[in-house]
């Protein structure tokens, strides 16, 4: 059988490519893309894929915060992040969050065939940067990495993104199905517990931490 994949990329020409390389590959076939976070988890309820291909920075909903709800709540689909990314406090927080690959879109074709492939088969699969990453935290075990959105709920999250996209209170509540007031809570408490006073600090905190899309 072939290995069922979802594709998360918010950028289409990227993502065409991406599905095409695995189409024709014999072996897997993709099943569902995704152009943000918030349709990745949604298409991977839906779909079920064996292995999800995530990008780490997407509207609505980035990767990350992406991985960790796919593994919570089906932890039989594999994720991979596949990412421009390879500093320590990206690859970190992502393993933590569930993913079992992580490779740079750098990598050869064959290298994310070859992840792919892995993950079906239950295995993990790092590409170099972040194999020495790993390598790190295994001789210093006494360091941990950060989650870059503190304590902030699902919800909370939700609302992050949308505020650092530009949305209004009105929007961000029309986006979430919320009321205005309940919108403007979430904003209030997500930014007391990110200690922001404004937008424009959130999105610098967002640059900070790599949350920006």
């Amino acid at each position: 059988m072939k290995t069922r994949v979802l594709l998360a990329d918010d950028h289409t020409i990227v993502r065409q490519g991406l599905v095409r390389l695995l189409d024709d590959s014999g072996d897997c076939t993709v099943v569902a893309e995704a152009s943000d976070g918030i349709q990745a988890v949604e298409m991977v309820r839906k779909e079920r894929p064996d292995v999800a291909v995530l990008d780490l920075t997407m509207p609505r909903l980035s990767g990350l915060e992406a991985a960790r709800r796919i593994h919570e709540e089906l932890p039989k689909t594999r994720i991979l992040v596949l990412t421009v990314h390879e500093e320590e406090e990206y690859v970190l927080p992502v393993i933590k969050a569930g993913a079992s690959g992580y490779l740079v879109k750098d990598s050869a074709a064959e290298e994310l065939l070859a992840a792919v492939r892995a993950l079906a088969r239950g295995e993990g699969y790092f590409g170099p940067q972040a194999a020495r990453v790993l390598a790190e935290q295994y001789r210093h075990p006494d360091r941990s990495p950060e989650d870059p959105y503190g304590s902030l709920t699902p919800r909370e999250r939700e609302v992050f993104h949308l505020v650092i996209e530009g949305k209004t209170t009105k929007e961000t509540a029309k986006a979430l199905g919320i009321s205005a007031k309940t919108a403007e809570n979430h904003r209030t408490r997500l930014m007391d517990k990110l200690a922001v006073h404004n937008t424009a600090e959130l999105v610098r905190y967002a640059a900070r931490k790599g949350l920006l899309s």
